[in-house]
């Protein structure tokens, strides 16, 4: 779902650009009180595994696309809001400057869609709530059940909201050849299955963490016999080679058919699937000077554009993509905590 420069029109863009970063101030500050160093080290490992996790586009069988996690569910439930939608800011600034994923004009819409709506609407008006109920009962096994309901729920209703903004925004660019009702039509419905895929892998994540480390979980009350089976650090590294091998390996089973947006856009008529809005790859939206502004400075700073080596299309430069990506929105993140004093323990 990361928008292109050409779907939005400047003052759009700069619009979504004041929203996130309002919504960056605000989690900022809020991070300034924080005192849990344990966050630190939980927040560049799940940032990479984030990272390696949306270079795996997965086939949405019978449709000619394929869907990514988005990663904002996931981030919330481990770290809370705030730390989670920086840690998504990190992903999707690194994205789009070294790997030319999104564009650079529309990295405040890409922030907006993928990271907000994931951190904020989903840890508050779904996870918090679900978590701190009394759906299926008491002890563990009701706790497992909230954990599959909130991730699953959430991640579908998010992503929903994500599909949507797209449309808003393209619409308010007054791209003409996109349709309101037959964008809406075609996006609500593909991100709906992309929605149900990443609740199950956000659910599968969040309860290897239960099962590991139950504090680990934002909102999760402790009970009786549900105690940690690893260790913090065993945790962590566990997380990090699961970052590593996805991104590293896995990656290159990655679906070729087209995400949802692009599937929506352009369709995939080469395998034999809808044209859909059949808009043409090469010429499409808005011409802007700030758009050809921004693609000369991505094409400066990004050193594997598509996750691959620039004039080579061996499957290493995949795997060296995931592997340094991962390791560079891991690096980012820390610093970005070092340097904002957050989860440092406080001394009176």
């Amino acid at each position: 779902m990361h928008m292109a420069d050409a779907l939005l029109a400047p003052a759009v863009a700069a619009t979504m650009y004041v929203a996130s970063g309002t919504a960056a101030g605000v989690s900022i500050h809020k991070l300034r009180k924080d005192d849990e160093p344990k966050k630190l080290p939980t927040m560049a490992v799940t940032a990479a595994l984030v990272f390696a996790g949306q270079m795996i586009n997965y086939t949405i069988p019978g449709t000619g696309s394929s869907g990514h996690m988005c990663g904002g569910m996931l981030l919330s439930a481990l770290l809370g809001p705030q730390a989670g939608f920086l840690s998504m800011i990190v992903i999707l600034a690194i994205q789009c400057l070294f790997f030319a994923d999104g564009g650079l004009m529309a990295l405040g819409a890409n922030v907006w869609n993928m990271a907000f709506y994931g951190c904020f609407v989903g840890y508050y008006l779904i996870w918090r709530p679900i978590m701190r109920s009394h759906w299926f009962g008491e002890g563990k096994g009701a706790q497992r059940a909230r954990i599959v309901a909130a991730s699953i729920l959430g991640c579908v209703i998010t992503l929903q909201l994500g599909a949507f903004s797209v449309v808003l925004e393209t619409s308010l660019s007054d791209i003409t050849e996109l349709p309101f009702g037959a964008f809406v039509a075609l996006m609500q419905p593909i991100h709906l299955a992309i929605g149900l895929v990443e609740g199950l892998i956000t659910s599968a994540v969040l309860l290897f963490v239960y099962e590991s480390r139950p504090e680990l979980l934002q909102e999760l009350e402790p009970v009786e016999g549900a105690d940690g089976k690893r260790s913090l650090k065993a945790t962590i590294a566990i997380l990090a080679i699961v970052a590593l091998v996805v991104g590293g390996g896995l990656s290159l089973l990655a679906s070729s058919n087209p995400d949802g947006l692009e599937w929506a856009l352009f369709g995939n008529a080469d395998a034999g699937y809808s044209e859909n809005m059949g808009l043409d790859e090469e010429d499409f939206g808005v011409q802007s000077k700030a758009a050809d502004t921004a693609a000369g400075i991505q094409e400066k700073t990004s050193f594997l554009p598509d996750y691959a080596f620039a004039d080579n299309d061996t499957p290493v430069g995949t795997t060296v993509s995931g592997i340094v990506g991962s390791a560079m929105v891991a690096g980012v993140a820390i610093l970005i905590c070092l340097a904002g004093g957050f989860f440092r323990k406080k001394h009176s």
